[in-house]
């Protein structure tokens, strides 16, 4: 009876430790890239993704901030060929592989009201069905896209007017429509990497350059210029994505799991940002009270409107019939919150 015993323990723990080393081995570490620090939107964000990964499955997912793996185009790359498993970029970096994305660019497009532009992320049929395939067409499984804050301007100079951008020198990402706004609105667009804004700045190579309030309070981009202006002309958005192979190739249950992760982490990043405009403007007067911030009336956000129209048409010559359908879709989506 003891030999039987014995062997019967000796089996058990055999098959338990068979067990273990099956769970080890199907356990990964997958790696996910994004365009900002831990602590800012982007990198809360990928925190929450991570932390419900992790309870819930075996795998580990391993963060890399920005810098950490090079600028945007190195980490978009690295995610279409399978070195990253997971990459969070803005639609300004992906316009030139993904033309209709820009539609995010088209100034005044966006609502201004916060649980409007929440809900329009939420259910848009654009974001939701049609984003999904063209995104596909690049080897990316578009997981989700969430709004990060409205844009303002950073400027050495006043800005109340169209008129007031007159030959400046203004960073935009390497996004052609963003570059047709800021020469409708009357600047000179001058695209450059994130990592030579400062420095660009500091030096006179570039007067002015726009984005989140948090960005721009996180960044210091306020020591370097003396006035903030917020036109109401944008908010900034940015896409989650997984290589398509890499995610086309799990089982059922960890893409259900990947799926329900990112939904989670998109809820808690849209309560994570409400009111962190308004507390980033107090930050910046803090460290630097001299600071200019200017929130332009509705009037004098009329002419920026104005301008902001050949955009549109440019989007449209830019994308064809593709591009006017993504764009006829978001006015009808935007439609259905705003009404």
């Amino acid at each position: 009876m003891t030999s039987l015993k014995s062997y019967l323990l000796t089996g058990i723990a055999g098959a338990a430790v068979l067990a273990a080393s099956m769970t080890s081995a199907s356990a990964e570490t997958w790696r996910y890239a994004f365009e900002e620090a831990l602590d800012e939107v982007q990198g809360v964000f990928a925190q929450k993704f991570k932390e419900e990964v992790e309870a819930n499955s075996d795998h580990t997912v391993q963060l890399f901030p920005y810098g950490t793996l090079g600028e945007s185009a190195d980490i978009m790359e690295q995610a279409q060929s399978g070195i990253l498993q997971f990459v969070d970029q803005s639609p300004g970096f992906t316009g030139s592989l993904i033309p209709e994305a820009q539609v995010f660019f088209v100034p005044y497009l966006l609502p201004q009201d916060e649980e409007d532009l929440f809900e329009f992320f939420r259910t848009s049929v654009a974001v939701n069905e049609m984003f999904p395939e063209l995104y596909a067409d690049q080897g990316l499984e578009l997981l989700t896209m969430f709004p990060e804050g409205e844009v303002c301007m950073t400027t050495k100079e006043p800005v109340t007017s169209p008129e007031d951008l007159n030959e400046v020198k203004f960073r935009v990402m390497t996004n052609p429509l963003l570059v047709e706004s800021y020469q409708a609105f009357g600047a000179t667009p001058t695209p450059l990497p994130w990592g030579e804004v400062y420095g660009g700045l500091q030096t006179n190579i570039i007067q002015g350059q726009e984005n989140p309030m948090f960005f721009i309070e996180s960044t210091k981009m306020y020591e370097v210029t003396d006035y903030i202006t917020c036109a109401g002309h944008n908010n900034f958005t940015t896409a989650v994505m997984a290589n398509k192979d890499f995610f086309d190739g799990l089982p059922d249950e960890d893409q259900l799991m990947i799926e329900s992760a990112i939904d989670v982490a998109f809820e808690h990043i849209l309560e994570y940002q409400q009111g962190l405009h308004e507390e980033s403007i107090e930050k910046i007067k803090e460290a630097k009270p001299e600071m200019t911030i200017n929130i332009l009336s509705e009037e004098e956000r009329q002419p920026f409107k104005d301008a902001a129209a050949t955009v549109e048409e440019a989007f449209i010559e830019m994308t064809g019939e593709s591009g006017k359908e993504i764009l006829d879709q978001m006015k009808e989506d935007l439609n259905q919150v705003t009404n």
